[in-house]
């Protein structure tokens, strides 16, 4: 978390600037501003993206870290029966847990309506905690075999 910088707390240390000027990182998904990328300058805007990109990523993807992210691709491939929502569950808490240990996972709802099925979709939304900064935020997305 963008809290800690080396081992002072930010917001008790006056010889640090202030740094509400600064981008805590970059604004999912990329798009081009004038210069740059859009920035995230807030705490939540940045957790939701990091939770995005974490949860959009299948481990094997990223180089180097072979563990990141989760199997949520591979679900799709799987019975659509009452296992599945467990599945999907365990993958996002432990992938959430393991990788971003200031969130915690409140609730996760699962839809696998008809139409979601007809598409080879599950949708998923996601309400997380944030911990030490007192904040909530959800995240939608569905699982399809697309990026």
């Amino acid at each position: 978390m963008a809290v800690i910088v080396g081992q002072y707390f930010v917001a008790s240390n006056p010889s640090l600037r202030d740094l509400s000027d600064y981008a805590l990182g970059l604004d999912i998904p990329m798009q081009m501003g004038t210069n740059t990328f859009f920035q995230n300058y807030d705490s939540v805007a940045q957790l939701k993206a990091n939770v995005t990109l974490l949860l959009r990523t299948r481990q094997g993807e990223r180089l180097n870290q072979p563990l990141f992210g989760t199997k949520l691709h591979q679900v799709l491939f799987e019975p659509n029966d009452d296992e599945l929502n467990d599945k999907i569950s365990n993958a996002i808490e432990n992938a959430v847990r393991y990788w971003i240990p200031d969130l915690s996972v409140s609730n996760i709802q699962i839809d696998q309506s008809n139409e979601m099925k007809d598409k080879n979709q599950v949708g998923v939304k996601i309400s997380f905690n944030a911990k030490g900064l007192n904040a909530g935020f959800d995240v939608d997305f569905n699982i399809n075999n697309n990026r």
